[in-house]
């Protein structure tokens, strides 16, 4: 019989420890070189949550976890590592609040070696309606003052369409109201956290690039008369495909734009496209293959499949409908006529996919694909401030010209 020291055995077990704080959950994750057993518990006074690993010691890599625990976490104090007996190594988070955490593994994927998964979720969230709100609420005030300060401020620029021909020189058109009615429009900035999406030449990440975006389309949009937006991330953490379409629904969207930048094994791609919802397969051999790799977010970003399992069935009991598909058609060529106008398109046309995030069976849906960044050129202008405003202006005008064309139906009261 042959004795082993395990700590040496498996000193080389933890590969990377990452922390994703937000608002939302808190993950914390460990990339191992191999699966190890491990068990958790968690003790009431003070809160703590206390998860043990088999056949590990201690090393330099686990210990750059206790760095990365940043004071604003809003729900991690401190994490203590220690040696609790020669087997077992433990790690003790200390909370800031109850929590419910959620502990599973991930097999290797893309880039990722196995992972273990530490979420830690408040035991009563905050309702994204109830946040929604408030958060109209406030807007509305800052308006008020703003208009008071500066009146007449920061109209609207229109665009080429909306300018019509009179005595020999370019005048806006008159602009009917754009609602009747408070509408909310769900901006989802793709990716975030453990998933980065495609990654440019350069370096640069897709889901920097569609948060930056995406925070621009919102604050357009919040000057918009009678419109509020809902983002389904507002930092770099992960949010699961079916969460965000149940997010938009739970906040009563009337559209859903999800914002991303395009990669393709071919560097030369370029261009803006749009799509939507196919109930028939991709209108193309690009449109299935993007499709495919979107849809493979979850495994990049990593699900709980528990989680995930009841999520996408609720999902999958309600039936997409045709007139979702119809309408979403409408929105995506609206949106896909203002980026022609400030920039190239891949395709001229609407494409379609089974896309799972545009799965919301009752609001129209588009997935904005702005630009490639696998293109060099492409992906300088991604990271370029001055771009960025540009796709959010030409994302805003199609939401608008949209509206125009389709005013939303009366609704019972909303807040």
């Amino acid at each position: 019989m042959v004795a082993f020291d395990l700590r040496l055995a498996h000193s080389g077990a933890i590969a990377a420890v990452r922390v994703w704080p937000a608002k939302e959950y808190t993950r914390v994750t460990l990339e191992l070189e191999q699966p190890l057993a491990h068990s958790h518990f968690m003790i009431e006074n003070p809160l703590r949550v206390v998860v043990d690993l088999q056949g590990i010691a201690v090393d330099s890599a686990l210990r750059e976890l206790v760095a990365k625990v940043i004071p604003s976490d809003p729900y991690i104090h401190q994490v203590r590592i220690g040696q609790f007996n020669p087997d077992t190594m433990r790690l003790v988070f200390d909370l800031k609040q109850a929590v419910k955490p959620q502990i599973f593994t991930l097999a290797p994927v893309a880039e990722y070696k196995h992972r273990l998964v530490i979420d830690f979720y408040p035991t009563r969230p905050p309702d994204p309606l109830d946040l929604l709100i408030a958060q109209t609420e406030a807007t509305a005030i800052m308006r008020a003052l703003a208009a008071e300060d500066v009146p007449g401020a920061d109209t609207p620029r229109p665009s080429k369409r909306e300018l019509v021909r009179g005595g020999g020189r370019l005048l806006p058109r008159p602009a009917p109201p754009v609602v009747a009615r408070l509408v909310t429009i769900a901006i989802d900035p793709g990716h975030g956290g453990e998933d980065p999406g495609a990654r440019g030449p350069r370096g640069t990440l897709e889901k920097d690039v569609v948060l930056a975006i995406a925070a621009r389309v919102k604050a357009k949009l919040a000057r918009e008369p009678n419109m509020r937006v809902f983002l389904t991330r507002d930092d770099d953490f992960f949010v699961p495909l079916a969460t965000r379409v149940s997010k938009a629904r739970s906040v009563k969207a009337d559209l859903f734009v999800s914002i991303h930048a395009d990669a393709f094994v071919k560097p030369r791609a370029r261009g803006s496209s749009v799509f939507v919802l196919s109930d028939r397969g991709a209108s193309s051999v690009e449109a299935r293959w993007l499709a495919s790799k979107e849809n493979g977010a979850d495994l990049v970003g990593g699900v709980n499949l528990r989680r995930r399992n009841k999520e996408t069935a609720q999902l999958l009991m309600e039936l997409m409908t045709t007139s979702q598909i119809r309408d979403s058609r409408r929105f995506a060529a609206s949106v896909l006529s203002e980026l022609g106008d400030i920039g190239d398109l891949h395709k001229p046309q609407v494409e379609q996919a089974g896309f799972a995030v545009l799965k919301a069976p009752d609001i129209p849906s588009i997935l904005v694909e702005t630009a490639f960044i696998s293109n060099p050129q492409e992906e300088l202008k991604l990271r370029s401030a001055r771009y960025q405003d540009q796709l959010a202006s030409a994302i805003v005008r199609g939401i608008r010209a949209y509206f125009k064309a389709n005013p939303p139906g009366p609704r019972g009261k909303i807040l």
